[in-house]
């Protein structure tokens, strides 16, 4: 459940929660919930406070989160903020005195017409609305208990005397490639959603980005560290009706290949396969979550898209 007091459709009314969040009005859910991550970072009560408006801030960007996030709350802010702007336009195209007598008309309708429309649609707003705080929003827990990562990473790098920001393997993440079996046209996608792909990755630690493919079977999974790659790759089989290929997108790192390399040498040492497995746990407890700038996920993209383009030739 989010904390403040519970908004109401005039309240989000007089918002332009996409403005608010710095997206466009046609933003995906990823992108809303990354607007939102960047947006509460830099006005958390936690980072600010000696200054109570940004506690109001960080409410609104949290009611905007909850809202938009949700298709039926979402569609319900859409349809009247659509009118708006439908209407505000119809306006601005009309001259003095066209604006005027439709202005007059207008007030007088309104009172049997327009208000009815609006008043439904505010009325379905605040069904959502109450939907939402009766349900609680998880989503947005999830989302504000990344940003309380977030900061809690950047006070530990400091006080380690790290850059913000740096990733637990000095600087260099991790990137694998993923295929599988996909027909053509098949919607589900062979079994492999985005969600799905996640759930799956997410045991072995932090995924920094997650590009799929819109024509094909594959992926390309960056994850924060070279060690939550390797066991990726080591033990995830995918779904069972249709695995899962795992390999690296570049070379993996020396010290990798070294490691791999003497584990098979000595395998007789139990004791010490069962340390590394407990410092590998261990590892992935401390591993927290933090963002990565849009230019890498861009790259990423484009080169999913120049492998669809040269697999299509």
């Amino acid at each position: 459940m989010s904390s403040g007091k519970a908004p109401t459709s005039k309240d989000l009314l007089q918002l332009d929660l996409y403005g608010l969040l710095g997206v466009e009005a046609d933003a995906s859910e990823r992108e809303i919930k990354k607007a939102y991550r960047q947006k509460a970072l830099t006005c958390h009560p936690d980072k600010n406070p000696d200054n109570p408006q940004a506690a109001e801030l960080f409410h609104q960007l949290s009611q905007a989160l909850e809202l938009l996030i949700d298709g039926a709350a979402r569609a319900a802010y859409d349809k009247i903020r659509k009118a708006k702007e439908a209407a505000a336009k119809r306006t601005q195209k009309l001259d003095e005195k066209r604006k005027k007598f439709k202005l007059d008309l207008e007030e007088r309708e309104s009172k049997a017409q327009s208000l009815v429309t609006e008043e439904d649609a505010a009325r379905t707003l605040e069904q959502e609305i109450l939907r939402l705080r009766e349900e609680g929003s998880r989503e947005l827990e999830k989302q504000q208990r990344l940003v309380q990562e977030q900061i809690r990473l950047e006070a530990e790098q400091r006080l380690r005397g790290q850059p913000v920001g740096a990733t637990t393997d000095g600087g260099v993440s991790a990137k694998l490639k993923l295929k599988w079996k996909c027909k053509k046209g098949d919607e589900t996608k062979g079994g492999y959603t985005e969600d799905v792909l996640m759930r799956l990755l997410q045991k072995y630690g932090h995924v920094l980005n997650l590009i799929t493919s819109k024509k094909k079977g594959s992926a390309i999974v960056e994850f924060s560290s070279f060690k939550a790659a390797e066991r990726a790759v080591k033990y995830e089989m995918g779904l069972i009706n249709n695995p899962l290929k795992i390999s690296w997108l570049d070379a993996p790192p020396p010290s990798i290949v070294q490691e791999n390399s003497s584990t098979s040498n000595v395998s007789g040492h139990s004791a010490s396969s069962q340390g590394s497995l407990r410092s590998d746990r261990d590892f992935e407890s401390l591993v927290m979550m933090k963002m990565r700038q849009a230019a890498e996920r861009q790259r990423l993209i484009e080169q999913m898209q120049k492998e669809d383009e040269e697999s299509n030739l």
